[in-house]
């Protein structure tokens, strides 16, 4: 922001903005919490402005001041909740997740710093983030308030060595660092590409579930390709045929398919959900971040007919899950077997319907039973050099099934599944008819292509037990 504040890693993605979007609905919430509130309702960019209106509100003794400003040696912090409690202030730092990190502890670390020198006497310095046990539609424990003053006292040295290394930093020019883990912690840095060499399509940091020391170790006997690691070095079974497949360029298939895929047989349903991740709950029963699960495709084939499709999508913010169960009863209840891809997230999505549709209960857990999941049958199994290390259901369906091609709505163009579902059904956000039949229909083929590629990915795994070596 200082050396190129036209940097295009600056622009949120869409999925920094869902965050963001639910980070504000978390402080929202937060701020709630003390009614008698006042709010710094100022741009970020007034700094002075804000800083007087900062003074102001202490002056009146405002029971709690949101987004309260102050400012020394150029320094400028934001505090989300600064409250006047038992006479003495809290500063209390809101944070969507359900726990604290080593980032949170010292973004308060430099606030309580910041306002020690300026002279407020802060009593007691929080972290209010999410509680993990907390149940919609009962949230008034959606918060935990964790003391952590003797820790962010402790980097008070740390603090000041690192403003004095920031100042530094911003007055020189663009800093030199080599790359390394830091790259990627707390999270990955958004100038990562920048920095970071173009490796090798096929370099020994894309073995399948490599640890990253002995990618180090690799490294360091100037190991750079898959195909140049020697037989001494201990692969996985899987991570031995990733080698194969690449060296000779040829994809692989080891033991014994056929029976993995045995019992795909009679009428099997192929299915695929959706589901948004919500900070704050609105369904019953649900906690913090946990998948609300709004849209199925389900794509159904039998010795009988012809391949049919069946798909639902919520039509509002209300618990659609008695609707959604009924449909997936009426799918589902007369297949044999439902084919799904890391069946852990299905099988999620089942658990939460069922809790959510007592009616129905028992007839949609009965299809947990029924479940069978394409990731081990690949895994254990299948290879192509194309895969590059990845088992995803994308890696795996464009390199075995590469001419099932994804037609991408113009509305995905510039968001994710996650951001259009929000949008549509829990962020209030006004659309015209028009914009919301437009998002509907591009939501609905994105999830019939995900149970279609399903169908696609069985058929050439057949095609594969079948064909002689």
């Amino acid at each position: 922001m200082t050396h190129e504040p036209d940097a295009q890693e600056l622009v949120p993605d869409p999925a920094a903005e869902f965050f963001m979007d639910q980070r504000v609905r978390v402080t929202d919430a937060a701020r709630a919490l003390f009614p008698d509130g006042t709010l710094i309702d100022l741009p970020h960019d007034q700094v002075q402005e804000r800083l007087r209106a900062t003074q102001v509100a202490l002056a009146r003794g405002d029971p709690a001041i949101f987004e309260a400003t102050f400012s020394e040696d150029g320094i400028v912090v934001v505090i989300d909740i600064l409250a006047l409690e038992d006479r003495s202030y809290t500063l209390i730092e809101v944070e969507s997740s359900t726990s604290i990190n080593d980032h949170h502890l010292l973004d308060a670390a430099f606030k309580a710093y910041v306002l020690r020198r300026v002279g407020i006497e802060v009593d007691a310095v929080e972290i209010m983030h999410l509680n993990e046990e907390c149940r919609s539609p009962d949230l008034s424990e959606l918060f935990v308030r964790e003391a952590i003053s003797g820790r962010v006292r402790h980097l008070f040295s740390q603090v000041s060595q690192l403003i004095t290394d920031q100042n530094t930093m911003l007055a020189g020019t663009l800093p030199a660092v080599e790359v390394g883990k830091h790259c990627n912690e707390p999270r990955e840095c958004p100038f990562k590409t920048r920095c970071w060499p173009v490796l090798p399509l096929h370099h020994v940091e894309t073995f399948y579930g490599l640890r990253q020391e002995r990618s180090a170790e690799l490294g360091a006997q100037g190991l750079v390709l898959v195909e140049d690691v020697p037989e001494t070095f201990p692969l996985t079974v899987i991570q031995q045929r990733q080698q194969r497949s690449v060296t000779q360029g040829e994809l692989q298939v080891d033991g014994d398919l056929g029976v993995a895929l045995a019992p795909l047989d009679g009428r099997v349903a192929f299915l695929a959900f959706e589901a948004v991740g919500l900070a704050v709950p609105v369904w019953e029963g649900l906690g913090p971040w946990h998948p609300h699960p709004v849209q199925f495709s389900c794509h159904i084939a039998s010795p009988e007919e012809d391949l049919r499709q069946v798909e639902w999508l919520a039509e509002g913010s209300d618990d659609p899950r008695p609707g959604m169960a009924r449909a997936l009863v009426e799918t589902l209840e007369h297949v044999d077997v439902v084919v799904v891809y890391d069946k852990a997230f299905e099988k999620e999505c089942l658990d939460l319907i069922a809790a959510g549709a007592p009616d129905y209960a028992k007839a949609v857990e009965a299809m947990k039973s029924k479940l069978h999941d394409l990731l081990p049958v690949v895994r254990n199994h299948v290879y192509h050099r194309d895969f590059l290390g990845s088992f995803s259901r994308t890696a795996v369906s464009s390199a075995l099934v590469p001419d099932l091609r994804r037609e991408s709505p113009e509305v995905f163009q510039e968001q994710t599944t996650e951001t259009l579902l929000n949008r549509l059904l829990f962020s209030g956000e006004p659309m015209e008819p028009a914009e919301r039949e437009v998002v509907r229909r591009s939501l609905l083929a994105n999830c019939a292509f995900e149970s279609l590629a399903l169908v696609r990915l069985t058929e050439r795994l057949d095609d594969l037990a079948k064909t002689p070596d």
